[in-house]
């Protein structure tokens, strides 16, 4: 399975550098800062998904970025994780009402640590919509990331604290080239499924599935908990 999705995600990077849908720093080895971004977001902002989200947890990648400054915009509570959960406060709290910058600035990973503050999932209130990064998705509401295993682990950590229920929309903004058929990318039990996936072009509603409901401690390493701190202190409980 391992070798199957890293495989699929070759495949899209190199798609996407073929047809120069990437922009700086590249496709190759991240979500893909894909060329039409900002028109993604805007039709996702036109969805009833996004209407009905007064609260939304976004990845912190540079493709969800007009997301992020979207959301601000329309007066919406934004949690972004610290990259790789790597600080003992783990999240982002952008108030929309309390920004030293502009929600464009704000938004932005070197904004979110002037505008932001840095909690612990214990400061959180609960989500209405998960925006995802993805390198690849499909239709039948499966997600591939980079292979770092961090956007499930922060939905399995948001959802065992109670903030993410079974009301909560999980979303992801990509590039056309990034969509692939339904049943391609192979799924395990802690791979979080899509409800909605936007392009600049379309929408695209899933059907829904099961979703994890808890951290799968069977399935982390000593070393990534070690490296992880809010993992460190859930772990001891």
């Amino acid at each position: 399975m391992l070798a199957a999705k890293a495989a699929l995600r070759d495949e899209v990077w190199a798609a996407m550098k073929a047809a120069k849908a990437a922009r700086f720093p590249g496709a190759v080895g991240r979500i893909p800062n894909f060329v039409g971004a900002e028109a993604a977001a805007e039709r996702l902002r036109g969805t009833q998904a996004w209407f009905g989200a007064a609260t939304v947890k976004a990845n912190p990648d540079a493709p969800q970025w007009p997301v992020r400054q979207r959301a601000l915009e329309d007066g919406k509570t934004v949690f972004m994780a610290v990259p790789r959960l790597a600080e003992k406060d783990p999240f982002f709290l952008l108030d929309p009402a309390h920004l030293r910058d502009t929600p464009r600035a704000a938004s932005s990973i070197k904004g979110a640590s002037k505008s932001a503050r840095r909690v612990a999932v214990d400061a959180l209130t609960p989500v209405d919509l998960v925006v995802a990064g993805s390198v690849a998705v499909s239709s039948d509401g499966a997600r591939l990331g980079k292979g770092g295993g961090f956007s499930d682990l922060e939905f399995a950590v948001a959802r065992q604290a109670g903030l993410i229920g079974d009301a909560t929309l999980v979303v992801s903004t990509v590039h056309e080239l990034q969509v692939v058929d339904a049943g391609r990318i192979p799924v395990t039990s802690h791979d979080v499924p899509l409800d909605v996936i936007v392009t600049p072009d379309r929408v695209i509603r899933c059907r829904r599935r099961k979703r994890p409901v808890e951290i799968r401690w069977d399935e982390l390493t000593d070393d990534k908990i070690a490296a992880i701190p809010i993992l460190q202190r859930l772990h001891r409980r």
